[in-house]
């Protein structure tokens, strides 16, 4: 009976039946003032399906907040990217990057596109070359973020911070003023998502400034998702079902 038994798991095995899901590398970016903890909930439903997933902090937020300081740029937060990749020695990666994360990703882009299998922009920022965050903000950071500019700091705009951890933090204020450099054809060749949050069917107009309208121009397939922009915490169950439509193939 066992014979019989191994024989027809050989049969199975060779026909693609009874395989294990082949693990995905999913790297998740955060958003501004946020950290790692973010995608906690994301994270643990990706490994639950048998996909490797890496959700870093970027320097000076989240429990990284202790190393704060006037000198952290845009180049910092790339760097922390560039060397998870490089250091965990990570191929195919499926780099997604939420919101203020978008400028990250375009600059890890740049260094180790040989290394991504696909980028997705998660209701993220979209900048064209040698554009900051603050320039692709536009009319959002002259009318809502340049009164939350204090010294070297960008305090969080979108209500009272909680005193218990984790939660958003100030943000350094260089990382929105440095402009990128983007100049790498190799860059331009990963296959690339932009997922846009929706009300109703609809989009936000100043997201749509700040990176669909440029995910439409430069002809990235789009996927709309109902909710809010926070979906790693409103919805996370949602957002991994999301992030599997999009890589599917990957």
């Amino acid at each position: 009976m066992n014979k019989y038994f191994f024989i027809a798991a050989m049969l199975l095995n060779i026909v693609g039946f009874g395989q294990a899901h082949k693990p995905r590398t999913f790297l998740l970016v955060h958003g501004a003032w946020s950290g790692g903890w973010d995608y906690a909930q994301v994270d643990t439903a990706l490994r639950a399906k048998g996909d490797i997933v890496y959700r870093p902090t970027l320097t000076g937020l989240g429990e990284r907040v202790h190393l704060s300081n006037a000198n952290v740029n845009l180049t910092t937060y790339i760097t922390d990217i560039v060397n998870v990749i490089k250091y965990e020695n990570l191929q195919n990666v499926i780099l997604v990057g939420h919101s203020f994360g978008g400028m990250v990703i375009s600059g890890v882009a740049e260094q180790v596109p040989e290394r991504i299998s696909q980028l997705i922009f998660l209701d993220a920022m979209v900048p064209d070359d040698g554009e900051s965050a603050r320039d692709v903000c536009g009319v959002l950071w002259d009318g809502m973020m340049a009164p939350f500019v204090k010294d070297s700091l960008v305090l969080y705009p979108f209500g009272t911070l909680g005193s218990t951890p984790p939660g958003d933090v100030p943000q350094p204020l260089k990382t929105y003023t440095e402009p990128l450099k983007i100049s790498n054809p190799l860059a331009k060749k990963i296959p690339t998502a932009f997922i846009v949050m929706t009300k109703n069917g609809e989009s936000n107009p100043l997201n749509n400034q700040m990176g669909l309208d440029k995910a439409r121009e430069r002809n990235w397939k789009i996927y709309k998702f109902e909710g809010g922009h926070y979906s790693m915490r409103e919805q996370p169950e949602n957002l991994v079902k999301k992030l599997q439509e999009v890589t599917i193939g990957r």
